[in-house]
């Protein structure tokens, strides 16, 4: 039995199946009475610097980081950091 054929034909099961991807740019906590506050125009402080790395993950899982770029009018992610099986 050839282990690597079987691997990829199991593989392949699965290269269409949809995962969903995040970008995590940062976050913050408000209290309700802010949220409420909030309006067209409003701005919302988060917890990373702007130059911080932001965390690439499938389905909850973090897989990667990058930082964001502008590709046009639309902004896009570099991946910086691949993580490997020892830190997933």
């Amino acid at each position: 039995m050839n282990t690597t054929a079987d691997q990829n034909a199991n593989l392949n099961l699965v290269m269409d199946v949809p995962v969903s991807l995040t970008i995590e740019l940062g976050g913050c906590q408000l209290p309700m009475r802010e949220v409420l506050q909030l309006t067209l125009g409003s701005v919302i402080q988060l917890d990373k610097a702007a130059d911080a790395p932001v965390e690439i993950s499938i389905n909850g899982k973090l897989i990667a980081r990058g930082e964001v770029v502008v590709i046009e009018d639309r902004f896009g992610v570099k991946i910086t950091e691949v993580l490997g099986r020892e830190t997933l």
